[in-house]
């Protein structure tokens, strides 16, 4: 609990603070005291103490507020194991959904069809498919009966690990159920072909390939009682199945959603470094008579500049944002893409591409600034003005880096000729030892062994 104390000292108590308070168990207390000091009394509080700590992406909280909840001696319940697991699956919490399974079978609640496509799309998100094949046996045993959506998330669950084998299983098994597929059980067959190695001249034939075949795909399986409770739980068909753009879905001005399969295929090229297929898959969408939308320009320009070639993803990038609304991770992506083999000519277009994206007053959040920051560092010789810059706007706004990133500025700096009064680098040491202290006050909790 030493970690959810900090949090109140560093915010106070508002909000969900005030659910998550300071836990007080002296005798002497008096039941009013008890009831100021402790964060949650019932079972009603405790859920929603669980999905606050979801929202707020705390998820590495959630097995702390449990065993609170089990040593209040209040009984959980299915909608307290349903947040629970649904918390553990975007938090990434591979051990702890499987942790909170066992205590709900433990209690004589047998996991619902819901729960279980939860366990499921969890493993894809962690790449790990073999748990979700022993879950697939564990329906069986337990009369679940799958719909859909488990279908769906198994298929791009072993896509995540390139099972070809079993993605082709499972769509013979889907249409042996009678059910057709839709355009996420294609973007599941782009991903397993590209997770598929070695990657051949086959792999990106078939990529190309589905792409034509998918025109026409229904864009849902099916409308259920389990849609309607993802919905319900702010879970998208996108996040439930591990598709790249599940962080953009209520972007409607960046991403149009009917444009999954070209979104997943064009996201493949770039991880494949391979503009070539980029470009004919372009053509098709022109064809089409679709528009790129904000997420396709951003995998071409993140394509172009993996591939080396930077004169086609600037311009890739200036003829989006002179004709559409531009959006920071197109930005970002530019930037990171500059910066790759920290060659003069990339870290002065980040540079040069940092500083628009100032003047048109967008500004980095704490990940994508750690993250450039992160990359930045590892520039070798050359005046380190991008990491610098970077340094200067983060700071500027009083936006929190991250450990990995300072440690890597920092050594970049030392790596340097710098007086050791120097006050950048004295601030950035400063800023170093503050985090590591934090650190050694709140460790992250360690690991568990994963049996399934």
């Amino acid at each position: 609990m030493k970690l959810i104390q900090s949090i109140i000292v560093q915010h106070g108590r508002s909000s969900l603070v005030r659910l998550i308070g300071v836990r007080n168990f002296s005798a002497a207390a008096t039941p009013e005291q008890y009831d100021r000091r402790n964060y949650a009394i019932n079972l009603a509080e405790y859920n929603t103490v669980f999905s606050s700590l979801t929202s707020q992406r705390k998820a590495f909280l959630l097995r702390d507020a449990y065993n609170d909840m089990l040593l209040d001696g209040i009984q959980p319940s299915r909608e307290s194991f349903h947040s629970l697991i649904i918390g553990s699956m975007k938090g990434a919490r591979l051990q702890d959904a499987f942790y909170f399974r066992d205590q709900m079978k433990a209690m004589g609640l047998v996991p619902d069809v819901a729960l279980y496509n939860f366990l499921i799309s969890l493993c894809g998100k962690c790449g790990n498919s073999e748990p979700a094949i022993r879950i697939l046996e564990e329906m069986k045993i337990n009369n679940v009966k799958l719909n859909g959506q488990t279908f769906i998330c198994l298929l791009n669950t072993c896509a995540s690990s390139g099972r070809i084998d079993q993605v082709k299983g499972i769509v013979r098994d889907m249409t042996a159920a009678g059910l057709a597929l839709n355009k996420y059980c294609y973007a599941g067959l782009i991903t397993a072909h590209k997770n598929k190695k070695p990657v051949t001249d086959e792999t990106i034939a078939k990529i190309i390939e589905l792409v034509e075949q998918s025109k026409g795909a229904r864009s849902s399986v099916e409308s259920s009682s389990t849609s309607a409770e993802n919905r319900m739980n702010n879970i998208s068909e996108e996040e439930l199945y591990n598709i790249p753009t599940s962080d953009f879905v209520n972007r409607g001005g960046f991403l149009f959603k009917p444009l999954t399969v070209y979104h997943v295929a064009l996201h493949a090229c770039s991880d494949l470094k391979n503009k070539q297929a980029m470009e004919t898959i372009l053509e098709m969408l022109k064809k089409d008579g679709k528009d790129r939308d904000g997420y396709i320009t951003m995998q071409a320009v993140r394509c172009y500049m993996n591939c080396g070639d930077f004169d086609a993803g600037v311009k890739a990038f200036e003829d989006h944002i002179s004709s559409k609304m531009p959006a920071i991770e197109l930005y970002v992506t530019l930037i990171e893409g500059a910066m790759i083999g920290h060659t003069p000519q990339g870290m002065q277009l980040a540079t040069e591409t940092l500083e628009k994206m100032n003047a048109r007053n967008f500004f980095l959040n704490s990940k994508m600034g750690s993250e450039l920051l992160f990359a930045a560092s590892g520039e070798k010789t050359g005046g380190y003005a991008t990491a610098n810059y970077i340094w200067d706007l983060m700071q500027a706004r009083q936006v929190y880096v991250n450990l990995p990133a300072v440690e890597a500025y920092h050594k970049g700096l030392k790596d340097r000729e710098i007086p050791a009064d120097d006050p950048r680098l004295m601030l950035v040491a400063r800023t170093l030892d503050n985090l590591r202290s934090e650190r050694e006050r709140n460790p992250p909790r360690g690991g568990y062994i994963f049996l399934c």
